[in-house]
């Protein structure tokens, strides 16, 4: 089985997380991208692939979601070096503004300490929190795509749609 330029790598409780890869994927194209939930496949599967994209909410007051905290020892056991990653986060800017993407942010740190080249940045311009640990560039950016289906669903098509193209001419497809 051939794989898709493109891994998708996302863990999802409540689903919206799961559904916005599912968009992400559709927007760039079926055939460029395998998607996979962590719960399901071991994270070593990314070394497979040259451009990741990874999705991860944050619960509560800025913590992991539940399968990204099982596996997150694992993300250590691959080779990053050379792969481009982009990451997607989902989190609630009105119920949890301290800590809005707060994972998203650790799985950047972490990924960029292995040596994956980040992709993605998104401008945090229109939303409104309080504190975020996934903020980079003297606070003015994401370190991925931003996402707040609890209070913001009307806009993530278009910001999906918008990164979609970034990423695409980051990868360099």
């Amino acid at each position: 089985m051939s794989k898709a330029p493109i891994a998708l790598f996302y863990g999802s409780s409540t689903c919206y997380t799961e559904m916005a890869g599912d968009k992400i994927r559709q927007t760039l194209g079926e055939h460029l991208v395998d998607v996979y939930n962590i719960a399901e496949t071991p994270i070593i599967e990314a070394q497979f692939y040259g451009c990741i994209i990874l999705g991860i909410p944050t619960w509560d007051y800025g913590e992991l979601q539940e399968d990204w905290d099982e596996i997150w020892d694992d993300i250590d056991d691959i080779d990053w070096q050379g792969k481009k990653v982009a990451l997607y986060g989902l989190g609630d800017q009105i119920g949890y503004p301290e800590w809005f993407l707060d994972a998203m942010g650790y799985l950047h740190t972490k990924v960029a300490k292995l040596g994956a080249t980040p992709c993605g940045y998104w401008p945090n311009e229109g939303y409104e929190f309080e504190a975020s640990k996934a903020l980079i560039n003297n606070d003015t950016q994401f370190v991925g795509l931003a996402l707040d289906d609890e209070n913001e669903f009307d806009l993530s098509e278009q910001r999906i749609q918008s990164w979609c193209e970034q990423i695409t001419r980051e990868f360099g497809l």
